[in-house]
């Protein structure tokens, strides 16, 4: 059997208003193109949402586990789990099983009480927080463009188009990235996904 893998590029951005995510849209098995139109992006809370590089099993997952564990904590506390709290809960997991690991590079972003945040997840359950992550294969590719073109307090129609810009020139460079874009953003009213359409306009 043929381990399903994503490939990836994945990436969050913070700016002024908001946390913007976005990934490509492909899985590869080996050399083989498995799937095009791969979920690499959830939405794991009304405001905290989760991509996955690696492999595709191990990612969808944590990705319930987590939507389960924030619903829960929301009802239990009558409040929403902030995104530190979502992060510091799936690195606890992901470090407890780090002798039979997830096969993952997990980014957990959104927007609370302070905020936008974006967290970058290793295997082994480090937690890292950056006003900017990527992660998979198209990732170093994604890192020059954001190095250069990131700047504090930016719009968030300029991050959106700088997101897209990145995960495009990607696909184009990592062949284990393409077939298309997906992106959404998270500010104070909630999680949006962008349609295929609004991604054109960009």
């Amino acid at each position: 059997m043929v381990e399903i893998k994503t490939g990836t590029t994945t990436l969050a951005i913070t700016c002024k208003e908001a946390v913007v995510m976005a990934t490509d849209k492909r899985a590869t098995a080996g050399t083989m193109i498995a799937h095009k139109n791969v979920q690499k992006l959830h939405q794991i809370g009304d405001r905290i949402a989760m991509t996955m590089a690696g492999l595709a099993a191990d990612g969808q997952v944590l990705a319930r586990w987590m939507k389960s564990e924030i619903a829960l904590y929301n009802i239990r506390n009558s409040t929403e789990m902030s995104v530190n709290g979502a992060g510091t809960f799936i690195s606890n997991v992901l470090n407890q099983y780090k002798f039979t690991p997830f096969y993952v590079q997990l980014l957990i972003a959104g927007y609370d009480g302070k905020g936008p945040h974006a967290f970058d997840l290793d295997a082994a359950g480090g937690l890292f927080e950056d006003k900017y992550i990527s992660t998979g294969s198209g990732s170093p590719y994604v890192y020059g463009l954001l190095e250069n073109n990131y700047k504090e307090n930016m719009s968030l129609e300029e991050t959106l188009k700088l997101a897209k810009q990145c995960v495009k020139v990607a696909m184009s460079r990592d062949s284990a990235s393409g077939d298309d874009i997906e992106i959404v953003y998270i500010d104070k009213e909630g999680f949006k996904r962008l349609s295929k359409e609004e991604i054109d306009k960009l």
